[in-house]
């Protein structure tokens, strides 16, 4: 009998979050970076955001982003970006966009999109990927090097 009633529970607790509790599923929308792009392309007035750092989004990136680095800078782009805007996140490995869209949805945000695998696999299924080119000081700079 004491088996019975704590399986049941159990069932009950494992297919059922408590009330106030949400699922990251339901918070944010994970896509494969195909689908990432086609689904960023086919909505308006989309904000695509790269959440690695300077020196990683100088490298290479996906055309039109913007570079919010996860460490710093998302707290003053949540109070100035709208919240119905669809944001696009994206990382190097897929783990830190995850972590933004949650901060993102907490603070309001509902349109929200995760790339699977970042930037990894973005490159490995051969997207397109923008380099942003120095400023003629900083092309002096490597110059002398």
């Amino acid at each position: 009998m004491k088996f019975s009633c704590l399986f049941f529970i159990f069932l009950v607790f494992s297919f059922f979050p408590l009330p106030g509790q949400i699922v990251d599923s339901l918070k944010f929308i994970n896509l494969t970076p195909k689908e990432f792009q086609e689904r960023s392309d086919q909505t308006k007035n989309v904000l695509i955001l790269d959440v690695r750092e300077y020196r990683d989004y100088r490298k290479g990136h996906i055309k039109n982003a913007f570079n919010i680095p996860f460490t710093r800078g998302l707290d003053v782009a949540a109070d100035t970006i709208s919240k119905w805007k669809p944001l696009f996140i994206y990382c190097y490995a897929g783990g830190r966009s995850k972590k933004a869209a949650i901060f993102f949805y907490d603070k309001g945000f509902r349109k929200l999109y995760s790339m699977k695998g970042g930037m990894i696999g973005w490159k490995a299924a051969g997207l397109p990927v923008t380099k942003r080119k120095p400023k003629s000081s900083e092309r002096r700079v490597q110059s002398m090097k």
